[in-house]
């Protein structure tokens, strides 16, 4: 199995063998914040978290004018970025925005996590970008098919067979 777990890893946005799907994981509730790193970690990703989304542009180099010159090379490899939709401070909607207005960020996949489901607000965010939105609580099985895609987006021949049952 743990050679299946490579071949997903090295498929998954156009990785090369042996290295892992970088997701950056914004949520301002700990629990949440714990359970999708967890989720992500049993996925074989490579997590990083940040509890709001200034920490999260911060992160990315995409924060105020002083915070620009931070290290590309970390920025740069964050494969997809999963945020909450309700945070004080900037909602994962104006976070989304903030990323997909950046000519360096905009192709990196973002998927907006709610525990409301509200039909104007899911549109909202799928028409400013977002590559999903997902209701919460996540479970396992919807980190398995963000993979599977995140594969299907990355290799537009790839069949999906990877994607089938565990």
């Amino acid at each position: 199995m743990a050679s299946s777990s490579a071949a997903l890893s090295s498929l998954s946005n156009g990785l090369g063998l042996g290295e892992e799907l970088h997701v950056l994981a914004v949520d301002d509730n700990i629990i949440d914040r714990k359970l999708i790193e967890l989720l992500l970690k049993k996925s074989d990703c490579k997590v990083t978290t940040a509890e709001n989304g200034a920490r999260a542009l911060e992160y990315l180099g995409l924060g105020d004018e002083k915070a620009t010159c931070t290290d590309s090379k970390t920025s740069s490899t964050v494969n997809m970025i999963i945020t909450d939709y309700s945070m004080p401070g900037m909602t994962g909607y104006e976070l989304l925005k903030k990323i997909k207005e950046s000519s360096r960020m905009k192709e990196v996949p973002v998927v907006i996590m709610s525990s409301e489901n509200i039909p104007t607000r899911i549109n909202k965010c799928l028409e400013e970008g977002a590559e999903e939105f997902m209701l919460k609580p996540i479970q396992q099985s919807d980190v398995k098919k963000l993979r599977c895609h995140m594969m299907k987006l990355n290799k537009p021949s790839y069949n999906g067979r990877f994607c089938m049952g565990r």
